[in-house]
């Protein structure tokens, strides 16, 4: 690869720089159990400032074996978490809301930080408790992860199955969409199936985004997008972040590297312009540092992250200009069009 050091480090300081997706507060909530606190300085904050990062937008992730019965609890604790970790660094985060709050981040030398549902089981079949989410910050809602709730059903991670029956959006999860829309909360249809994200193209208003999700025509899994999909997203004027997963991201997962995920931006951008791809890498090394010696040895999957953190957005950014990508565009997709989508939404 070319070096690009000078004219990379002066992209990442003018930008405002976005990653759609990011699994911190399970983290979060996990190591404050075992009595650490400040994770977010002492594990996250120096990843976050050599890759420029501006803003995360993090996850509310609830695991299987707390469903249903808690989910409320868990998510709750989860956000306390948060609070506490924003509380004790205040210097170096801020707790986002708002599309200005962004900007808040930039001028200050901070990290913001916004709250996503990823799928929205805290909420059961209760339409108040997104207000009361909402109360307490949560901006997002992504409506499944890749499983079943009371608002419908979530994608694979593997090849579409024309047999496998699935539901489209259930009458709560309809009622849930034009909810969200009514509260200027930004609908994510990264692991909704097929089904489920055309209801929502029905019922959008809005513009929507999939927060972490990459191109079926690339990769042909459920979890990432149709060409029918992408087109159907900006026409809505939303975003797609791409997703550094190597299996959602190559081919040859295997042999997966930064090149593959500029070949998802290009495949977006050729499909339907600059102004609809960004970045949700949903990195996920971090959550099995605690894993013990025996899941670790002999973890069946051999998935990872293309750049393994944020700290290295700077090769994307440097792989990006040498496929010919300009400046401007390259801001673009490190953070302006999700952040056109939050001034819509967030604003209206």
């Amino acid at each position: 690869m070319y070096h690009f050091d000078e004219r990379t480090k002066e992209i990442l300081n003018e930008s405002i720089v976005i990653d759609a997706h990011f699994d911190l507060l399970m983290d979060l909530s996990r190591q404050r159990k075992l009595g650490f606190c400040k994770v977010m300085e002492s594990d996250h904050l120096e990843n976050f400032k050599k890759g420029g990062l501006t803003c995360v937008v993090s996850s509310i992730f609830i695991e299987n074996y707390m469903i249903p019965e808690l989910s409320l609890r868990e998510s709750l604790d989860q956000i306390s978490s948060f609070y506490q970790e924003i509380s004790e660094s205040r210097d170096n985060f801020i707790f986002c809301k708002t599309y200005e709050d962004v900007y808040r981040a930039k001028k200050e030398d901070k990290i913001g930080v916004f709250l996503s549902f990823e799928g929205v089981e805290p909420l059961y079949n209760d339409l108040n408790l997104l207000e009361i989410f909402y109360e307490l910050g949560v901006r997002f809602v992504g409506l499944t992860w890749s499983r079943r709730n009371y608002a419908g059903d979530g994608s694979r991670f593997s090849e579409p199955d024309p047999k496998r029956y699935l539901n489209g959006l259930s009458d709560f999860g309809i009622e849930l969409v034009k909810k969200s829309q009514k509260m200027n909360m930004i609908v994510d249809v990264s692991h909704l199936n097929d089904k489920g994200f055309w209801d929502v193209i029905e019922l959008t208003s809005n513009p929507i985004i999939a927060s972490h999700s990459n191109c079926r025509n690339i990769v042909n899994i459920e979890r990432n997008l149709t060409d029918e999909q992408i087109k159907a997203i900006a026409s809505t004027g939303g975003v797609i972040g791409i997703n550094a997963l190597n299996k959602f991201a190559s081919p040859t997962p295997e042999n997966a590297n930064v090149y593959d995920l500029v070949n998802n931006i290009d495949y977006i951008v050729n499909l339907v312009g600059i102004d609809h791809v960004g970045l949700g890498f949903d990195f996920c090394g971090h959550l099995k540092k605690f894993d013990p010696p025996i899941v670790t040895d002999n973890r069946i999957s051999k998935s990872f992250e293309i750049l393994e953190n944020q700290s290295n957005i700077p090769v994307l950014v440097e792989a990006l200009l040498e496929r010919g990508y300009e400046k401007k565009d390259i801001k673009k997709i490190l953070g302006e069009n999700f952040l056109r989508v939050y001034k819509i939404v967030f604003n209206k």
